[in-house]
């Protein structure tokens, strides 16, 4: 097995030499997120190996998808590799604005790509990006204060547990709050998370024939539910907290229970970041009996547009940052909880990972969600918190905005889906679709 590895690292390490002889300055633009940043720090392995180095633009999630969406599509040539996700990838790739990967070397083992994340990036069984990690969602939560409510949380919890378990915990004199959700407008902010909550409610985007449903008692349901817990047992403000902003409330202890992506796992365990570490457990994201649970699916991932002139560089730099030696570099330098997640079916295989508190969780929960049936009723698109369609992007976006105007306080839940069911409507009908 030794001799194997090693002859495996030799000849990555020998295909990424080849590509040395003309060093080349790469620009990266990624997001700033915990898992992203580490890789930054990491990168002068890559330039050892290779000779070439590395220029990134880091980027506020928001911010990134509207920078990469206007260079991709405008041609601009700003970036030899981008991150970006499942929405992105497949849609990009069918219009030929990236570069395929279908001849990274034997060594990169693209077999061992967990099939949900591969699938999801690639378009007609071609791939198009490669997983830095996947994802899927999850519940972290504080096992101190459950216990303190003299609750205890199921495995597989319902909504209507988690909010009399956020009201119970919720503290105010001492700046706990029961839950800590996102509210931030963004298709892939809030609106991600509001869309796989509806989800579980019965809720969709569209029916059959592409008209828009927020007029309709299960998002009604959703939203009111979401405003009533955030208000009883939220943080102030929440209606323009994030990914990053939560997990900041949550390392300071000032959240019972977080449901959000199972990548954070490894950042609210961290005694170096995290005052709570020792006191978080993981359960399913919730449910609300009609078979459909709350979890999203989602990979960030490397890709190459297809204006670049740095290509060969690029697909070393995407093996690199994405193969099993990147994992256990992460691994020598910072333990195994700290490595990329949710991409290779191989990590969870290795018994130095498995033994991990939340690896089996984060598992568990990617496996169980379906992008091809994440509604109660038939719908007409593919996706989970989010409608792979180029229009999506655009339209959440919107819809996102005037739901967090109403989780502010600045109009009522009616009056945001209102306007969320014209905008939609309006746009499919001038893109087409009805």
């Amino acid at each position: 097995m030794k001799l194997r590895n090693a002859l495996c690292a030799a000849t990555a390490v020998s295909v990424m030499a080849a590509g040395a002889a003309h060093a080349e300055n790469l620009v990266i633009a990624t997001v700033n997120n915990g898992d992203m940043i580490r890789m930054q720090g990491l990168t002068d392995d890559f330039t050892a190996k290779t000779g070439h180095t590395v220029e990134w633009v880091t980027l506020e999630e928001n911010v990134l998808r509207q920078r990469v969406t206007t260079d991709i599509t405008t041609k601009g040539g700003a970036f030899d590799i981008m991150t970006i996700g499942m929405y992105e990838t497949p849609i990009w790739g069918a219009n030929g604005w990236l570069v395929p990967l279908d001849d990274l070397s034997d060594g990169y083992n693209v077999a061992d790509i967990l099939p949900a994340m591969a699938g999801g990036l690639s378009h007609d069984g071609t791939l198009f990006a490669a997983p830095f990690y996947g994802e899927s969602s999850m519940i972290m939560y504080r096992t101190d204060l459950m216990a303190a409510a003299g609750l205890e949380m199921p495995t597989a919890p319902s909504w209507s547990f988690i909010a009399k378990a956020a009201r119970e915990m919720t503290d105010r004199d001492n700046e706990i709050n029961g839950i800590c959700l996102r509210g931030k407008a963004g298709w892939g902010e809030g609106g991600a998370f509001i869309t796989a909550m509806s989800n579980s409610f019965g809720a969709r985007w569209f029916d059959e024939d592409w008209n828009a449903q927020f007029d309709t008692r299960e998002w009604s349901d959703t939203l009111n539910f979401f405003v009533n817990m955030m208000g009883d047992a939220g943080p102030a403000g929440y209606a323009t907290n994030g990914f990053n902003e939560n997990l900041s409330l949550f390392q300071q202890g000032k959240c019972g229970m977080w449901i959000d992506a199972t990548v954070a796992a490894s950042f609210v365990t961290n005694p170096n970041d995290s005052l709570v570490a020792d006191t978080v457990s993981f359960a399913l994201a919730p449910d609300n009996g009609m078979g459909v649970r709350s979890n999203w699916l989602w990979a960030w991932a490397l890709a190459i547009p297809a204006g670049t002139q740095k290509k060969m560089a690029a697909k070393q730099f995407i093996e690199w940052a994405t193969s099993n030696g990147y994992i256990e570099l992460v691994a020598e330098k910072e333990g195994w909880a700290n490595v990329p997640p949710g991409a290779r079916t191989s990590l969870y295989q290795n018994p130095n990972y498995t033994s991990v508190p939340f690896a089996q969780m984060t598992l568990d929960s990617i496996l169980s969600a379906d992008p091809n049936n994440s509604t109660v009723d038939p719908s007409p698109y593919v996706g989970i918190q989010f409608a792979a369609i180029p229009e999506f992007a655009g339209i959440a976006t919107e819809v996102s905005q005037e739901f967090s105007a109403a989780y502010a306080g600045q109009q009522t839940v009616a009056e945001a889906l209102a306007k969320a069911q014209d905008i939609t409507n309006e746009a499919m009908e001038a893109a087409g679709y009805r």
